[in-house]
């Protein structure tokens, strides 16, 4: 917020799991300067690009409440944008990004 206060665009982005926790970050935001891109893959997605293997030590028991597994995954009800992780490529991904980002006005 403070980086958006000095003029800045900022883009963060986290595993979110819950509805709850991203409107808690939305209220401290306006909705002008807010926008909700829900990054969209399959678990079998998730997995296949788990370098850490974090998902096959969930399935394996060793970490609890791990998202997708034993905890649940709230899909956003009304993104700005959706970015199929599964279908796009990345150049595409950065495509629908950019042209948001221009139809809003914030960049040029």
């Amino acid at each position: 917020k403070l980086m958006l206060e000095s003029g800045l665009i900022v883009m963060t982005a986290f595993i979110s799991p819950f509805r709850e926790d991203r409107a808690a970050v939305q209220s401290l935001i306006s909705n002008i300067d807010f926008i909700e891109i829900y990054c969209k893959a399959s678990l079998e997605t998730c997995e296949k690009r788990d370098v850490k293997g974090f998902y096959k030590l969930a399935r394996e028991g060793k970490i609890k409440n791990y998202t997708g597994i034993d905890s649940p995954y709230e899909a956003p009800k009304k993104p700005e944008l959706i970015i199929n992780t599964d279908k796009e490529t990345l150049d595409e991904s950065v495509a629908k990004i950019y042209s948001l980002l221009k139809k809003k006005l914030i960049i040029n």
